[in-house]
């Protein structure tokens, strides 16, 4: 990798320098919308091709296709790259079934070989994992529903499922492509319940052991805490016990075989795809949640706890105003909060209602120069910037830079996700760490490139954004620093690691 020609602390501490200036004033509020503030708001990163559709057609006319956005086209090799992977060409319970057989195969083997197969098999579950999180990166970089993409991130965030435990590696691809990209932008009462009935958030929160008699409140206490009502959501102990008794009998199939207790129970045993509700595991007692008498009735009572869920008003103003300081990168006014909260029950939870109010508040106006990039926007911003018209097909680089950055995806050990608010992502570590990331994206990197890696080119920006948009957006620190620059290489790292290039 070409390497800076300012010795690292040196060229370091040249850019460190930069963040001691103010941060840029907002625009006033009779102002016209900066188009450039505004997409990096609403996309991953402005590139040429948002920006001049921004300008040729308008910020209400480009806003409203990401609000409510139809087919998207991918580059030609993304696209086919995408195609490739095995999340993409293999039905999810067939390859899972395969993968449980193979488990316990494994375990009836001498311990000569037993060691070998495991390490074999982690590798499959974490070559999935990679899949999973390539897709996704390759989206976020390239879709032109940009929108849609960014509010997959921030819904896989916070119905948050760590990777890592038992075979969730092979579960991550789908949750995130079935269950959260196609409710994204729609009703929150369905993407809550796609989350209920996938088989990764029902094994990551364990409730596959949540049986009569032995109930596990796990996912309970977090679908209401985190996916719902919110800590201060009024809820109680008792309908935690409550919510639990009804999640009883919900889990995951391990083998295409119906259980034997599926046989006595042809009615009400239910199986689609991988998710699985068994009723001899089922509390049919009547339960009383949040006030409200559920009467024993098998699945239908989930469906009326969700029901019950994403109408109530703690809901409304718990996801409302976790959108809000998303988007506001602060935490919005008591007015805001109201104002969103009542959005989202008069449109039924309609999450791109609730965009649509937000975004055209005076609030998100004059955030739009405050805003500051998490790991994840910091990587793809770049990467659209500087790859825009030469497509990569490999995220394999990109995904160690988010892991050095501290925000790998689906990473996250506990259920409530990563941190959204700026001070988890601003201290000197990792300012070196992007340091050093910066220099690795400013480089022509074959990797990035797969097998046409030798003819890729060198990362560069549009000539025309760069002169109308990025460099007029430049403080004289930063022009200073990049006046200093000894190559094309350098003045791209030092422009990636600057305090403009950070502000989202």
């Amino acid at each position: 990798m070409m390497r800076s020609r300012l010795p690292r602390p040196a060229a370091f501490a040249l850019i460190a320098g930069l963040f001691t200036g103010s941060a840029a004033a907002a625009p006033p509020s009779d102002a016209p919308l900066p188009e450039a503030a505004f997409l990096n708001r609403i996309t991953w990163g402005v590139n040429d091709a948002s920006w001049r559709e921004a300008r040729q057609d308008g910020l209400e006319r480009y806003l409203e296709r990401q609000l409510h956005p139809g087919d998207d086209a991918l580059p030609n090799a993304v696209a086919a790259r995408i195609a490739q992977m095995r999340i993409s060409r293999e039905a999810l319970p067939e390859m899972l079934f395969a993968l449980e057989d193979r488990r316990k195969r494994i375990a009836t083997l001498p311990d000569a070989e037993k060691e070998a197969e495991h390490k074999a098999l982690q590798a499959e579950l974490a070559n999935l994992g990679r899949e999973a999180a390539s897709r996704s990166l390759l989206r976020d970089i390239y879709s032109k529903n940009q929108l849609r993409e960014q509010m997959t991130w921030f819904w896989m965030n916070h119905f948050h499922v760590f990777a890592g435990k038992a075979d969730l590696r092979a579960l991550i691809g789908d949750f995130e492509d079935s269950a959260i990209r196609p409710h994204a932008l729609g009703r929150f009462r369905d993407l809550l319940a796609a989350t209920v009935f996938h088989p990764a958030m029902l094994r990551y929160l364990d409730n596959e052991r949540n049986a009569a008699g032995h109930v596990n409140e796990n996912y309970a206490r977090e679908l209401m805490e985190l996916h719902t009502l919110g800590v201060d959501g009024g809820y109680a102990q008792q309908d935690v016990q409550e919510l639990a008794r009804i999640l009883t009998g919900l889990g995951v199939a391990r083998s295409a075989e119906l259980p034997r207790a599926a046989r006595k129970h042809d009615g009400d045993y239910v199986r689609r795809g991988l998710f699985e509700f068994q009723p001899a595991r089922h509390d049919y007692g009547d339960k009383r949640l949040l006030g409200q008498t559920i009467r024993g009735a098998g699945l239908a009572e989930v469906q009326a706890a969700i029901d019950h869920l994403a109408a109530d008003p703690a809901t409304a103003r718990h996801v409302s105003a976790k959108l809000a300081r998303y988007f506001l990168g602060a935490e919005p006014s008591p007015a805001l909060q109201t104002a969103l909260a009542e959005r989202y029950s008069s449109r039924d939870g309609d999450i791109a209602a609730v965009l649509g109010a937000l975004f055209h508040s005076a609030e998100f106006r004059a955030s739009l120069a405050h805003g500051y990039k998490d790991p994840v926007h910091y990587v793809v911003s770049a990467m659209r910037l500087l790859h825009e018209d030469t497509p990569i097909t490999e995220a394999q680089p990109l995904l160690g830079a988010l892991q050095r950055l501290g925000e790998a995806p689906y990473g996250w050990q506990s259920p409530e996700g990563y941190a959204l608010d700026a001070d988890s992502w601003s201290s000197p570590a990792q300012m070196g760490a992007r340091f050093e990331v910066a220099r690795m994206m400013a480089a022509r990197n074959p990797r990035l490139f797969g097998d046409g890696g030798d003819q890729a080119t060198p990362p560069h920006i549009a000539p025309a954004l760069y002169r109308e948009v990025i460099d007029a957006s430049l403080g004289p620190a930063t022009r200073q620093a990049l006046a200093r620059a000894a190559s094309s290489h350098e003045r791209l790292t030092f422009l990636l690691s600057s305090p403009e290039f950070m502000q989202r």
